[in-house]
């Protein structure tokens, strides 16, 4: 188990905190043992939803389609880049 050095203070509303100590009773854990884990369950909740983009399957389905095919010559963008390779808009100076 990782040492505990940290510490963190809350305010809480006394409706609030009967309800936090109720619920510790139930788990039969301690106030503070029940708000980290409570704290540390929702800190990696809201990580790996921040992590991961979830899509419907059929969008992910096209996508993947899109990706296995071959690649398509951009006209427009050969000619872009041509003409920059051609007259750069920034020179580099030796």
């Amino acid at each position: 188990m990782a040492e505990r050095s940290e510490r963190i203070e809350a305010r809480v509303s006394a409706e609030g905190l009967s309800r936090i100590r109720f619920a510790s009773e139930l788990l039969h854990m301690s106030v503070s043992g029940f708000v980290v884990s409570a704290a540390t369950a929702e800190a990696e909740r809201v990580i790996t939803e921040d992590s991961y983009t979830e899509v419907p399957n059929d969008y992910f389905n096209a996508l993947i389609a899109a990706l296995d095919e071959p690649p398509r010559r951009l006209e427009t963008l050969s000619k872009a880049v041509a003409k920059v390779r051609h007259d750069p808009a920034f020179k580099q100076v030796n």
